[in-house]
């Protein structure tokens, strides 16, 4: 009796790692997106226990860089370990030095790879065929695989084929296209493979593992004589490789019941007319092949598995008798070369075919541009022409230089049984989770295929997210968004405002709308557009309030369960009864271990969520005028670049929008952020003046900044139409008036502003009065209008009081700076964000920034959002992001050539000032500025005299002053800061670190310590704390956390402090300006709690100040610094500012945090111990710091 079938709901990342751990033996990994779910998965498995093919759980060993993975990789192999990898991108390029010594010493192992964009004039985390690409000359072997059913089936291969032919092998499908797709296939048993492994092959690898018993010598030194030579006698090993490929796929195909080959043919038997490409693409390609042949289109394409070796004999096996023309599509760009990979292999493969057939090639797909059927149909059609475009694009439209294919319409071809939804919802509302859950209802409980798919902005929490969610009785080949669907819910109602959010949808679909608004309110909502589309397209249109229903119940704003639930009942998908019982099954699974109470308040969503009702759609909508558009002053790159991209329009932008935007180098204009304005928030600050005591503490750790105080004089109060009380200090302002404002439509409603907020005591009560009081936000009420009007004129027409005040005083003072960094990407209640913040006030107008890739550099230069922005003089931060590996190195680069330029005007001005006819006023000033350069206030009052008078020399036709004013911004002394998180500076990039601050340059870098790699998921870094769990460290960190800054003052000539902002504003203000006046390297560690953390107290992010003073509190952070300008003065340079902590609120801290509190629930037994041990190292930590305040640096040596 043959074996059932088992399937189940996954994407193609848990897919590869589901067969890969069956080989595996030792992992060496290290995160990077988008491939660290594999990695994730391998070591919660095997904390779980699961056993290999061998009977073992896998060792899960992570590294601190892609290049160390890969050469622990390499040792564990030499020793005779069965060793895999994860990686993508910069990391896989950072293998690639180990990857030649692996395949030269002919060692069997399996990269596993979510193929990805390479980082070029800007970052792109998504996928395309860059990375792999970049490793074909290395000597692996290259398999790819293109849908989550092909990456659970053939993951075998790769493996199977290593093992017997020691040739190692990279294993890759498209980054998100197929990593992060969920679908429902047909689960791969360990059992069925288990036949395939030859015992032999692991001997003969094992036999090979060096060992002292059977000691020989590997890694040597070769002379020209002998290395040509010995270098060819590979050959044979790799002449092998597509017998054997193409045997295990005959297996795989067996047990499958699907056929795979090295080369797969798909379409017309008799095609003239053929396509080759590999990856997610042969899926829509496949669609556009039956819909083309349908009408009697004789087209045909050939999707590649084995890529390297490239097999000619196989390739001609495959392609129809009868070709004439083929387009070959490559997923990657190689600027100047005749063609791209694919393209050059498949031209000199069919070189001397009989068969003669043209060959084009062309480019698709970069960075997870989407290839749809329709795309593919465009090829096919400039194929059968009688001149076909070579070296063409398809999915862009390239008006410079003409690249590009003639679009095609966009139809539904998917199939009849097919159903298509979108779902619009807001970064950790809950919409991508309930999605997910929905598609796993769906396919574990019915006969239905399914499929889903996840898009987003570049923004933390809080930013755009769209769910293309597909169902159907037959397999899904549909490997693109939804772009046709049948159901559209909106669950953020701004979005109406913001986004097409009807575009596409079917005639007689159906619309859902989250709304705080009923009746002729909501009518008048809804935007004329929409409206029309409405009627046009006999929409069935539903709405509900469930942001109402969702603070009723207690579960904030979490409005996913409610609308997840809204969605079953309306559409009917599956049976509402088997709908609501599993959903109510994966609120069990989800959330029984935060508490019952949870549990219930979601199961009461479930229930609520038949609580819609249905819009009637009037007729007469039909022909409704498009809404009056509101003036528009922005600049043309706002209107031509900006906008569109914010409206989720990007894809229709055309090539010349980035050439005469003066874009082409990546470039983007600062500021963009401000022209926002989303009002995404579900409550926002009010402030109240008669309870506020001008603290301006809640400017101070404004995440987003938000929220400020504006001082006006006489002239400007007298234009402003709002509330303001007389400034109370400092001296230098009185007489002026004060007022707190937020930008509404900015701020993202985190709370902290009000939970650090002073307030007054009320003499009745004796409660704190609040001066901020948190209330909901609805962006049409009357007094929301009023503050966003408030806020226009405040930013407007209101000038900064800064130059009257020393900023640099106090937290209070530095407040009155304008930030020159806001309105950012990051999450609500962000601990990073406001140490950027401050540094931006303080230094902003001379500051250069080096960062690291990271969350930090996401939320500050994700286009089109640029949240670095300039004063009314046109100066602010000047920002650049290289790699994540290499940021200290950078920043040491722009230290180097800032002073190499500086040298320069010097020198000029030196040669100057010994000519007779240079006026003595030009050589005053220039003597001033090369006394005064090195001095960031004098060098400004410098640069200011000598500028006017080499523009004068310049305007005269003096050479040296035409090159200095060529050099005139190098005047003013520069602020030059790197910014990394604790992956970066523990970690990847720890080496780099250590070496710029070695240097002795004037240098300053900013630790944002969240102790896991934020950006990528939570995975542990040596800044994460004993005892935590985090990714790659399911069982929660076994080791203590590396003390970098202790490590740094060893150095003794290093500016190090330990900051915490919402324990000490002012500990942590002195400390940034102590580092940056320092005239040497500086290193400023600053704690910031995260979203990863998962804060259980009440208020959550919203409280984030207050987590980062109960941890310095109960001495889980402590605050100190470490000036060696102290030590010249005979003085103790080490100064410990935090108290002596209260130990006994130790655990406390650590179980109002989930990376904690969840040790505790899945692993009882080690949490005592693990806890335990984590408050003695902090206490140890502790000791060390005393001892070290207290040392004695009076004498002389």
């Amino acid at each position: 009796m043959a074996k059932e079938k088992k399937f189940i709901t996954c994407d193609g990342n848990t897919a590869a790692a589901h067969v890969s751990y069956m080989f595996t033996e030792v992992a060496a990994i290290y995160p990077i997106t988008p491939s660290s779910p594999m990695a994730e998965h391998v070591d919660e498995w095997a904390a779980k226990g699961r056993k290999n093919l061998f009977g073992q759980t896998v060792t899960v060993q992570e590294m601190e860089s892609e290049g160390g993975a890969a050469g622990a990789m390499h040792g564990s192999l030499q020793a005779g370990a069965l060793t895999s990898t994860y990686t993508a991108s910069q990391g896989l390029l950072l293998m690639i030095p180990n990857m030649y010594k692996i395949a030269g010493e002919l060692l069997p192992c399996v990269f596993n790879v979510s193929a990805r964009t390479l980082a070029s004039h800007s970052l792109c985390i998504f996928g395309d065929h860059q990375d792999v690409m970049a490793c074909r000359q290395t000597g692996f072997a290259m398999f790819c695989s293109g849908s989550v059913q092909e990456v659970m089936d053939l993951t075998a291969v790769p493996y199977l084929s290593t093992l017997k032919t020691s040739i190692p092998f990279i294993n890759f499908f498209d980054g998100f296209r197929t990593s992060h797709e969920y679908h429902k296939v047909e689960e791969m048993d360990m059992e069925a493979i288990r036949p395939l492994v030859d015992l032999a092959d692991i001997k003969r690898f094992r036999d090979r593992a060096l060992s002292p018993e059977r000691p020989v010598t590997r890694g040597t030194a070769e002379n020209p004589e002998t290395f040509f030579t010995h270098r060819e006698a590979c050959n044979g090993y790799y002449d092998a490789i597509p017998e054997v490929v193409e045997n295990y796929l005959g297996k795989v195909s067996e047990i499958t019941g699907r056929e795979y080959h090295l080369f797969n043919y798909y379409g017309a038997k008799d095609a003239e007319d053929v396509i080759i490409l590999m990856g997610s693409a042969t899926e829509p390609a496949r669609e556009a092949i039956d819909y083309l042949t349908k009408q009697g289109k004789k087209v045909g394409m050939v999707a590649v598995h084995l890529y390297r070796p490239f097999s000619v004999d196989y390739l001609k096996k495959v392609l129809p008798a009868t070709v004439k023309h083929i387009a070959v599509l490559d997923r990657t760009k190689e600027p100047g070369a005749e063609g791209e990979p694919l393209y050059l292999d498949v031209k000199s493969a069919l070189y001397n075919d009989e068969r003669k057939p043209l060959i084009v090639g062309g480019r698709y797909g970069l960075g997870s541009s989407d290839t749809t059927p329709a795309k593919i149909v465009a090829v096919f059609k400039d194929l059968a022409l009688p001149a076909p475009k070579n070296h063409f694009t398809v999915g862009i439209v390239d008006d410079v230089t003409f690249t590009s294919l003639p679009e095609e319409e966009e139809i539904p071809m998917g199939g009849d049984s097919l159903f298509e939804a979108k779902f619009y919802g807001l970064g950790a509302d809950g919409t991508v989770g309930a999605n997910k859950n929905s598609v796993q209802i769906i396919g574990n409980n019915t006969n239905k295929y399914c499929q889903a798919y996840f898009s987003y902005d570049s923004k933390k929490s809080g930013g755009f997210t769209c769910s293309h969610l597909r169902f159907g009785d037959e397999p899904i080949h549909s490997a693109y968004q939804v772009n046709t669907p049948n159901f559209v819910a909106c669950h953020v109602q701004a979005y109406l405002h913001m986004y097409d959010v009807t575009r596409g949808l079917r005639k007689n679909g159906t619309f859902l709308l989250n709304t705080i608004f009923d009746g002729d309110e909501m009518i008048n909502f809804i935007p004329n557009h929409v409206k029309r589309y409405f009627a046009k397209n006999n929409i069935k249109v539903y709405y509900i309030n469930a942001t109402k229903i969702a603070q009723e119940i207690g579960l904030g704003n979490r409005t996913n369960t409610i609308l997840q639930s809204a969605f079953f009942r309306i559409t009917e998908v599956i049976p509402l009864k088997l709908a609501v019982e599993q959903m109510k099954a994966f609120i069990v699974k989800s959330y029984s271990k935060k508490g019952q109470d949870i549990v219930d308040k979601n199961f009461a969503a479930v229930d609520r969520g038949d609580e819609y009702k249905e819009l009637t759609v009037d007729p007469a909508w039909t022909n409704l005028p498009d809404d009056d558009q509101k003036a528009d002053e922005a600049p043309a790159f706002i209107k031509e670049l900006v906008r569109p991209i914010n409206a989720q329009a990007g894809d229709l932008l055309k090539v010349s929008d980035f050439v005469k935007n003066d874009t082409v180098d990546g470039t983007w204009q600062n500021g963009t952020a401000a022209y926002e304005k989303r009002g995404v928030e579900a409550f926002v600050p009010v402030w109240d003046p008669a309870n506020c005591v001008q603290c301006n503490k809640c400017a101070f750790v404004c995440p987003h900044a938000a929220i400020r105080p504006f001082v006006l004089d006489e002239q400007e109060a007298a234009g402003f139409d709002g509330e303001s009380i007389d400034v109370l200090a400092p001296k230098a302002l009185k007489g002026m008036k004060f007022r707190i404002e937020c930008s509404i439509l900015d701020c993202l409603g985190c709370g902290n502003c009000t939970d650090v907020c002073l307030g007054k005591k009320n003499k009745e009560t004796g409660e704190i009065d609040k001066a901020l009081k948190m209330v909901p936000f609805n962006v049409d009420a009357p007094a929301m209008v009023k503050e966003a009007k408030n806020w226009e004129y405040l930013t407007k027409k209101v000038a900064s009081k800064q130059d009257l005040v020393d900023i640099k005083q106090s937290p209070k003072n530095s407040q009155f700076a304008q930030p020159l960094f806001e309105f950012s990407g990051a999450c609500a209640g962000c601990g990073e964000t406001p140490y950027v913040k401050l540094i931006s006030q303080l230094f902003g107008d001379r500051e250069m920034i080096a960062n690291a890739t990271g969350c930090s550099s996401i939320y500050s230069a994700s286009i089109p959002s640029s949240p670095y922005t300039k004063n009314a003089k046109g100066q602010g931060p000047a920002f650049d992001n290289s790699l994540f590996e290499d940021f200290c190195e950078f920043g040491l680069g722009m230290v180097i050539g800032n002073k190499k330029m500086k040298a320069r005007i010097t020198h000029l001005l030196e040669e100057a000032n010994i000519q007779e006819h240079t006026p003595d006023d030009f050589k005053a000033a220039a003597e001033k500025w090369i006394s005064s350069k090195d001095d960031a206030d004098e060098s400004k009052v410098a640069a200011a005299e000598l500028k006017p008078l080499i523009e004068k020399g310049a305007e005269t036709g003096c050479s040296i002053c035409t090159e200095l004013k060529t050099l005139d911004h190098y005047l003013v002394k520069r602020s030059q800061w790197i910014i990394g998180g604790d992956g970066a500076s523990y970690d990847i990039g720890y080496g780099g670190l250590d070496h710029v601050l070695a240097s002795g340059e004037d240098i300053n870098i900013l630790v944002l310590d969240t102790e896991v790699y934020s950006n990528t998921g939570g995975q542990a870094s040596k800044s994460t704390p004993l005892g935590a769990i985090a990714q790659f460290a399911a069982q929660g960190k076994r080791i203590r956390k590396k003390d970098l800054g202790l490590m740094e003052t060893t150095y003794g000539y290093i500016y190090v402090a330990q900051v915490a902002m919402g324990a000490d504003n002012a500990q942590t203000l002195k400390a940034i300006r102590e580092a940056e006046a320092y005239p040497g390297p500086s290193l400023v560690i600053a704690y910031a709690p995260c979203i990863n953390h998962g804060l259980k107290r009440k208020g959550g992010m919203g409280r984030s100040q207050h987590e980062e003073e109960l941890a310095v509190e109960c001495g889980y952070w402590h605050l100190w610094r470490f000036n060696p300008a102290m030590a010249n003065e005979g003085k103790n340079p080490f100064t410990l500012d935090s108290k002596e902590p209260n130990w006994t609120n130790f655990r406390d801290f650590l179980l109002g945090e989930v990376r904690y509190l969840s040790v505790q629930k899945a692993y009882p037994k080690e949490a005592d111990e693990l806890f335990a041990e984590a408050e003695h190292m902090a206490k140890l930590r502790y000791q060390t710091y005393v001892r070290k305040s207290k040392e004695d640096w009076s004498e002389n040596i």
